[in-house]
């Protein structure tokens, strides 16, 4: 399928037509919510869901109300066109692209919050975020109504919110992880890696290689102090200037690690500043 080709819907009354067509003829339904700006990361996404469902919708919106303040909303990367291409490409059969106003109308007064999961790492560090996150999803999965909604693991405290989001307000959807996409350096795909300069680009890949050393410190015994704070000097020590945190977490709720054994049941969790781009990444254990 060509760009040209790829169905685009911008209201929710096409979308939702669409759907009801496809489940008409006893298809199911995938969908992939996305910011745009999309890489190879993304496309892995569409590629999951096109296992799991005969038909495959994209939805592309960047949504202002979980950027804060002094965030890169205006500057967020934007190019329709050529995710279009891509998601072509990668088998999607209809993108979602709606407006502002399509998806918070003049007069809209709701906001969804995920308590708990939602407060420490990114919650901390970003303030009102995941609120923003929380709000939107629940508006595309309703909007859509999909049989199955993939999010990305390297956004892994985003997948467990939504999950617990789902589970919570009874949206009759699977939510799937997908693994993390990284480039040969480990570097996790990220939109916003396109700002990244040349010298801080040969910088980025060792966030995966601190994160890396420390999954092997916690198996051969190192307590959970030691390592977070090995980790925190590492990643100032290969040049990350700021480092917003580097912590240990239960995968379920992300609540402290704990002791020993783990069992795969806790992953380290890394956000960092480069110049002006922030980057996170997330390892199992």
């Amino acid at each position: 399928m060509s760009a040209e080709s790829l169905p685009i819907v911008r209201s929710i009354a096409d979308l939702r037509a669409q759907v009801r067509a496809w489940r008409a003829a006893g298809e199911t339904v995938a969908m992939t919510p996305t910011m745009g700006a999309l890489h190879e990361g993304h496309l892995s996404l569409v590629r999951l869901a096109r296992t799991r469902a005969q038909r495959v919708v994209a939805s592309i919106f960047v949504n202002p109300t979980q950027f804060g303040p002094n965030e890169d909303f205006e500057r967020y990367p934007r190019n329709e066109a050529g995710d279009a291409a891509l998601l072509a490409s990668a088998g999607c059969d209809l993108l979602y692209a709606p407006d502002v106003s399509q998806i918070y109308p003049q007069g809209y007064a709701t906001q969804v919050r995920v308590a708990g999961v939602s407060e420490p790492l990114d919650g901390a560090a970003r303030p009102g975020h995941f609120d923003g996150v929380a709000t939107v999803v629940a508006k595309l999965l309703n909007q859509a109504q999909p049989d199955v909604a993939v999010f990305g693991e390297k956004d892994f405290q985003q997948l467990q919110l939504i999950r617990r989001l789902v589970c919570d307000l009874d949206i009759p959807v699977e939510v799937l992880g997908a693994p993390i996409a990284r480039d040969t350096d480990g570097l996790a795909l990220s939109s916003r890696n396109a700002y990244l300069s040349a010298e801080e680009r040969a910088i980025a890949g060792m966030m995966n290689r601190v994160l890396a050393d420390a999954a092997e410190r916690l198996r051969a015994g190192d307590s959970v102090e030691k390592v977070e704070a090995t980790g925190r000097a590492a990643l100032e020590r290969h040049g990350f200037q700021r480092v917003d945190y580097f912590e240990v977490r239960q995968i379920h709720d992300l609540s402290p690690a704990g002791l020993p054994p783990y069992d795969g049941q806790v992953r380290i969790f890394a956000a960092a500043h480069l110049g002006k781009t922030r980057l996170i990444d997330n390892m199992a254990v």
